[in-house]
């Protein structure tokens, strides 16, 4: 099966390509990286018409090459990953958060999501259920350290933020970049911890072997 990666941030290609190795190594991996979507997104404050002409020329060009599926990683542009997903039905596309997000609400009711990057926490939540109550927590500064190289200020920084969200049933990681720390969120919350790249890869995997 043939996946294709559709990046804006570079830091969340390791996490997805090592939980692919993991739970499904037998998947071939495309990655299409444009960062210039999230920094966009920063300066604008919210989500354009112009930028789900993006995200649509994004996905014809990876249905293109034959991709069989395709998973966005980059957490912010649900209703941009949404009209892709339309326009290649029956194509499996996926929000980078929607397996997570279903995973989370049928074990807890009360998440807590942990994001490094603010719009985010404005979009995902949304995503959710109603009857899930959904605590937003902003790890600050996290994002910044890993744009600087520094993988392990930016582990402890998530780690620290995750401490404020002990009264949830879970904590979910909103970012792909951020799975690398997940042992450490487990530790300083005392509470389970969700990936998003992990889950992700189990629903392609199940819908994917399903098919074939």
């Amino acid at each position: 099966m043939r996946i294709t990666l559709i990046h804006a941030l570079k830091h969340s290609i390791v996490p997805i390509e090592a939980s692919f190795a993991r739970l499904w190594p037998d998947a071939t991996l495309m990655n299409l990286v444009d960062d210039s979507l999230s920094a966009d997104l920063a300066r604008d404050g919210h989500l354009t018409s112009g930028m789900t002409d993006r995200f649509l020329a994004l996905g014809r060009y990876a249905a293109s090459t034959g991709a069989d599926a395709i998973l966005f990683t980059c957490s912010a542009f649900g209703p941009c990953i949404e009209a892709v997903a339309r326009e290649h039905a029956p194509m499996p596309v996926l929000k980078p958060s929607e397996a997570m997000v279903e995973q989370a609400a049928a074990r807890g009711d009360r998440i807590g999501l942990l994001s490094t990057f603010p719009p985010t926490l404005v979009s995902m939540p949304a995503e959710f259920p109603r009857a899930v109550t959904v605590v937003p927590k902003l790890a600050e500064g996290a994002l910044a350290a890993l744009d600087r190289g520094d993988r392990a200020e930016h582990d402890r920084l998530v780690a620290a933020a995750s401490r404020d969200l002990r009264d949830c049933d879970l904590i979910a990681l909103a970012q792909y970049s951020m799975a690398p720390a997940a042992s450490l969120v487990a530790e300083a919350s005392g509470r389970p911890v969700l990936t998003t790249p992990d889950s992700a890869v189990l629903k392609l995997k199940g819908l994917l072997v399903a098919r074939s």
